[in-house]
């Protein structure tokens, strides 16, 4: 039997501290996430070879950039960003402690990275795409139903929220070059030298796909919001994909992103 302690190993203490703050603004977002990412690049057998740390790495990546455009004053309806910001890191952080507790409730989708933990060893960047395919394939909709359900407002297209929605995947345009470099190799360095542009643009095309079917699917979430039974039927639906993707994405064919 997994027990809690056999999770983390000897940094369980720290991970158990790290999850129990439940940050309410971006600031503290990000102040978790750092925290976070240290203590993973300390779990054993991989330590800084963690799969969960290089997806960890690109989320923090991305957030203190969302921080960055809020202080800037870029976004149409900050009140609605940042309560998705929030709310959307609340799901990563709820799955890592259903994970720490073993619990049944712990999104499939989630514990296909999870499970790589202890080994075989990922590579990096399958593995950042696995966390990205959970957090926004399974996780967003869910976070864009709570949030527009606080602000009362609804998922229109081209209104100010989604405008400011689709600003992240601006950001994402702008990080996903360097990080993607980061989790790369000499030799493959080398490769994507000659390849020029080619796979940042495919990989921020499938990050604007994604991002764009995240927002259908909380539109389709939130015409049956009050609707428990199908509520629950939309999130087996999307976890179980997410799922499948992530097995995908972390099988040897997977690799190819690398």
């Amino acid at each position: 039997m997994i027990t809690e302690s056999s999770v983390w190993g000897p940094v369980q203490r720290d991970m158990a501290d790290v999850l129990a703050g439940h940050p309410d603004d971006v600031p503290s977002v990000v102040d978790q996430l750092t925290r976070l990412q240290d203590v993973l690049t300390h779990v054993p057998p991989l330590m800084g070879s963690n799969p969960l740390a290089d997806f960890n790495k690109l989320y923090l990546t991305i957030t203190t950039s969302v921080l960055e455009r809020l202080y800037a004053g870029q976004f149409a309806d900050p009140a609605f960003l940042s309560r998705l910001d929030v709310e959307f890191a609340a799901r990563y952080f709820d799955a890592l402690r259903q994970w720490s507790d073993m619990s049944a409730g712990c999104p499939r989708s989630w514990m296909v990275l999870f499970h790589r933990i202890p080994g075989p060893d990922a590579r990096p960047l399958p593995s950042a795409a696995a966390g990205i395919n959970a957090h926004i394939n399974y996780d967003l909709p869910f976070a864009l139903v709570t949030t527009l359900d606080f602000q009362g407002c609804d998922p229109v297209d081209d209104s100010d929220q989604h405008r400011d929605y689709l600003q992240i995947n601006d950001i994402f345009a702008e990080q996903i070059p360097g990080l993607r470099r980061g989790f790369l190799e000499k030799w493959q360095l080398l490769i994507d030298m000659m390849n020029g542009d080619l796979d940042d643009w495919w990989q921020g095309e499938v990050v604007e796909y994604t991002r764009n079917v995240a927002w259908r699917n909380a539109q389709r979430l939130w015409a049956v919001r009050h609707d428990l039974q199908a509520v629950s039927q939309e999130r087996t639906r999307l976890d179980r994909a997410a799922e499948s993707l992530g097995k995908l994405l972390l099988s040897p064919m997977g690799a190819i992103l690398q």
